[in-house]
């Protein structure tokens, strides 16, 4: 690692295979950050600046050895699946493993991350519009709800070491997981603007949570709806 990359602000992204993930890390790369990312796949074709650590977040030994040694200034959870179904049909293995990824996930990240991570930093996770709730989708919401109750316990407990905690939830947004046949049962709902929500998008605002500026907004849910939520 050359002395300008060890200078850079460093985030630790899961998910950066596709999606959200992706298009978070490429942003903060381009904005100068250096980047861990964990996934189960590389995702190849990245900056030097860009180190990929080959992991599955449901191994609890694997997941703490992935972040064995690392002090990020920022931790963005984004790695996510959907799994819907109607009442009289729910799959409790797929509940399980919803929870797994979107709740226990992130409280072993930030668990094993936050409190080695200097005064200042930040913590992002991704959840959905969903929290609010939707028909089909029970399952699902319970998992994305229970981030906004972690997120704000994480962001009072951490407030003053001036770590911020926030949830960006975004509505239907254009990614492999919005075609996965898992979620076939309930189509996606284009939001009012007429169109999906772009990763980029929810990128450019995790950024921002990221930086400098952010440091007075902690413990919030800020939602990209596209005019969903109206």
């Amino acid at each position: 690692m050359t002395a300008e990359e060890t200078g850079k602000r460093h985030a630790v992204v899961t998910g950066t295979s596709s999606g959200i993930g992706a298009a978070i890390a490429e942003r903060l790369l381009r904005e100068g950050w250096r980047v861990t990312g964990l996934s189960r796949t590389d995702p190849g074709d990245r900056p030097a600046a860009f180190t990929h650590r080959a992991v599955d977040l449901l191994d609890v030994e694997a997941l703490r050895s992935a972040v064995a040694g690392l002090r990020p200034a920022a931790l963005v959870h984004a790695a996510g699946l959907m799994r819907t179904a109607p009442l009289g049909s729910l799959d409790p293995a797929a509940g399980v493993g919803m929870w797994r990824l979107h709740v226990d996930v992130a409280s072993r990240l930030a668990d094993a991350i936050v409190p080695g991570m200097e005064d200042g930093g930040r913590v992002v996770l991704i959840g959905s519009r969903t929290a609010a709730g939707a028909a089909g989708r029970s399952q699902y919401a319970a998992t994305k709800a229970a981030l906004v109750g972690m997120a704000r316990s994480w962001a009072a407990e951490l407030a003053p070491r001036g770590i911020t905690v926030n949830v960006v939830a975004p509505a239907a947004t254009d990614t492999p997981m919005l075609r996965d046949p898992g979620r076939a049962g309930v189509a996606p709902r284009l939001p009012p603007i007429g169109r999906l929500i772009d990763p980029a998008e929810v990128a450019a605002l995790t950024a921002f949570l990221l930086g400098p500026e952010a440091g007075a907004i902690t413990g919030q849910q800020i939602v990209i709806c596209g005019g969903s939520s109206l």
